[in-house]
């Protein structure tokens, strides 16, 4: 039977065995509290999951830029300066990606899934909650159920809000095998300035103006899979995951200024620009497996391999995953959360990643090692603490708390977020060096206020 609160006061409950929970369990027993991870997978499936380890990617298997000029490569310096076990595990199972953490999804899941499961003070608990436990300074509660959250806790979790869940789509690409790409066509390069490998990260599908007019063509027009009953209820989408598609019917050109973008790749049959162009990205580290980024999407399986085998160099693609939809629920934080992570309403509860409203995968990392310092500090006693705007994850729980609550969507890691400097550099770049400067300055002090 499902739990509704966990049997030992003294142990500090967290739900959701994601990105955020995972990071948030380990920091707690690395602080030598005893903690209760609750997953309800495999159990318990959800629309997007396909196994039951901890930590399982279900979109890109990219986390982002690791360079150390841009928005999330300040986030990951400060993580591997906080002792993030996820970041850890994400650079010890990369796969090549140019300048940017991709990981084997398998490998990644596998270790987290391992070294927590190792850990004599955490129980893994495979059942689905149901009910939030009572939180309190004394029993702190981490709550880090993510996008698909299960029904009967999203129903717990509005009562005690008292604010609806927002619910948009979010949308997966599909894989193809690296075996069936024609190398004939696809050529591997990675975009110029990125401090990236010579030969490439990338295998670019390149378009001519034709045979770009002819994919728009048949995709604007292709079938797409039937909503599911919970998507019904809300149609929007979230602008910074949109299904191909949907981008695509915004006009002919919408693609080619997006994720089809062609600056900065020569084709070498040409010597120049395509029309557009679409990336593969490496997904293991056996380099069989490649994913169509930006080509998330909700069109029928079966339209998928007739639409995307239009694309130059995937005319006998083997589809490995097909693109889908799924639902994403979060919170309105700046109604219900402190920049500490704290639910106003009920102190001692923590809420982490995509619940709270936090975009990609560091920034979940990151807000699961807030709440699990946190909660490990109310459980010693401590206030929790928020760590320093001037710092990239400062900068996302700040907003968290104190964006317009009227326009509230979900936000990732970027350089807007930050304080202003007191005398910017003119250059672009010499000013995001400077702003990951003082970030990194920043998250020192901080880290050592919360080892």
């Amino acid at each position: 039977m499902p739990h509704s609160t966990p049997p030992h006061p003294v142990t500090v409950t967290v739900i959701g065995g994601g990105l955020a929970g995972s990071e948030a369990a380990w920091q707690l027993a690395r602080r030598g509290i005893p903690v209760r991870l609750f997953e309800m997978r495999p159990g318990h499936a959800t629309p997007a999951h396909t196994t039951g380890r901890l930590a399982e990617l279900v979109c890109s298997n990219s986390l982002g830029s690791k360079l150390p000029d841009r928005a999330t490569g300040v986030l990951l310096a400060e993580l591997k300066q906080y002792g993030s076990l996820l970041a850890e595990l994400a650079e010890r199972h990369s796969v090549p990606a140019g300048g940017a953490l991709a990981v084997d999804r398998d490998a990644f899941a596998t270790a987290v899934t391992a070294t927590l499961a190792a850990h004599p003070l955490v129980t893994l608990v495979r059942e689905e909650v149901r009910e939030l436990p009572a939180a309190a300074a004394a029993t702190p509660l981490v709550l880090a159920t993510g996008p698909l959250t299960s029904d009967a806790l999203a129903a717990d979790l509005a009562a005690l809000t008292g604010a609806e869940n927002l619910a948009f789509f979010d949308a997966l690409a599909p894989i193809v095998a690296g075996e069936s790409v024609d190398l004939a066509v696809a050529f591997r390069a990675s975009r110029r300035d990125k401090g990236e490998r010579e030969d490439g990260d990338y295998l670019n599908c390149p378009f001519t103006q034709a045979e770009y007019e002819q994919f728009w063509q048949a995709l604007v027009t292709a079938e797409t899979r039937p909503l599911r009953d919970f998507e019904r209820t809300d149609k929007r989408f979230f602008e910074g995951c949109l299904a191909v598609e949907v981008l695509a019917k915004r006009g002919p050109r919408a693609l080619t200024f997006g994720p089809l973008r062609p600056v900065g790749l020569d084709d070498p049959r040409t010597g120049r620009w395509p029309y557009a162009v679409v990336q593969l990205r490496q997904e293991n580290l056996a380099g069989s497996l490649y994913n169509l980024v930006g080509f998330q999407t909700n069109l029928k399986q079966g339209e998928q391999e007739r639409v995307f085998r239009l694309i130059p160099g995937l005319a006998n693609a083997r589809f490995v995953r097909y693109g889908q939809m799924h639902r994403n629920t979060f919170l309105n934080a700046p109604n219900l959360l402190a920049a500490t992570l704290e639910l106003r309403r009920r102190p001692g509860l923590f809420v982490a990643g995509q619940l709270a409203g936090i975009e990609g995968y560091l920034g979940s990392v990151g807000t699961g090692w807030l709440a699990g310092v946190n909660a490990a500090r109310c459980r010693h006693g401590l206030p929790p603490l928020a760590p320093p705007p001037e710092t990239m994850l400062g900068a996302l729980c700040r907003y968290l708390a104190h964006a317009d609550p009227a326009h509230f969507q979900p936000m990732k890691a970027n350089f807007g977020l930050l304080p202003p400097l007191p005398a910017p550099p003119k250059g672009k770049r010499d000013r995001y060096a400077a702003y990951a400067a003082r970030a990194q300055a920043a998250a020192a002090t901080f880290a050592a206020a919360t080892a």
